[in-house]
């Protein structure tokens, strides 16, 4: 399977009898998965079938789904209420009789809820049924687009994740080969460190120093860090590999890389050592944040 990404968009048209519909679907990103539809009102049986097969092809995202519908030839016609007209002016003509006010209009009148009605036209239920039956065609075919481009867009954001594991990769073997971090260096400049001490004062205890500096020397060692960060990388690039729906496990393991490098860098006590870390740290955030678009 592939990667796919979670944005994306996609437009269907389609026809039926007198009606003509189109759909545009549009997704972004989201932790769950959710479709949230617009429909015409009489049109509501699509939602139940339209999240049905969304839901079989997309783990993640939100998807707004918004149809529109027109009638060939469908005139709208204005009628006026009688009845509710009349209740209005026999309220009028009595309040004219207990007020001073101004007469009502015609426009006033006309502009009160209820009295202008527009009608539609009348449906053919076979005509609706089969329109209906397009349209649920017209949605898998915009869902199918959706899905295509959703792929695609997975495709790119495989390769930019695998170029972040390579510059990872590459960091890590920096940050081990880094002169700072072999134990002969270490030694010297805890060495040095003791040897100061030791000039400015005769109450240091040289073979209580000595243990000190072999158990400082101990925490400072990032071997286990890089071995996790390698273990990591390797996960990265299976997953990578197999695709699929992993966006949540590499968000999660995004995580794991940055405790490892933020203790990399804790522990440094070399300026390049620390700068390696910190270049390390920068590119597993723009590995994150590639990781939040994926499904």
């Amino acid at each position: 399977m592939a990667l796919s990404s979670m944005t994306g968009f996609a437009r269907s048209h389609g026809a039926s009898g007198p009606y003509a519909f189109e759909w545009e679907l549009k997704s972004v990103n989201a932790k769950g998965f959710d479709l949230r539809m617009r429909l015409p009102p009489g049109w509501d049986e699509l939602e139940a079938l339209a999240k049905k097969r969304a839901g079989e092809v997309l783990s993640r995202g939100t998807v707004y789904a918004n149809l529109n519908v027109k009638r060939a030839n469908a005139v709208s016609t204005i009628r006026i209420n009688e009845d509710v007209l009349a209740s209005i002016v026999k309220v009028a003509g009595v309040l004219a009789g207990k007020i001073d006010a101004v007469a009502p209009s015609i426009d006033g009148l006309l502009s009160i809820k209820g009295v202008i009605e527009v009608v539609e036209p009348e449906s053919n239920e076979l005509e609706d049924k089969a329109a209906k039956a397009a349209a649920a065609l017209a949605f898998e075919q915009a869902l199918t687009d959706l899905v295509e481009m959703r792929r695609r867009e997975g495709v790119t954001l495989g390769q930019i994740l695998s170029q972040r594991m390579d510059e990872i990769e590459r960091l890590a073997k920096k940050a081990e080969a880094a002169p700072g971090r072999k134990p002969e260096a270490i030694r010297a400049r805890l060495a040095e460190q003791i040897a100061a001490l030791l000039d400015t004062s005769d109450r240091f205890d040289p073979d209580r120093l000595n243990q000190e500096a072999i158990l400082i020397a101990a925490k400072a060692d990032i071997r286990e860090e890089l071995d996790r960060i390698a273990s990591h990388i390797s996960q990265a690039r299976e997953m990578i590999g197999k695709g699929g729906p992993v966006g949540r496990r590499l968000d999660f393991l995004a995580q794991e890389f940055n405790r490892e490098v933020n203790t990399c860098c804790s522990k440094s006590n070399d300026l390049e050592l620390t700068n390696t870390g910190l270049e390390m740290k920068n590119v597993v955030e723009q590995f994150r944040e590639q990781v939040q678009n994926l499904e």
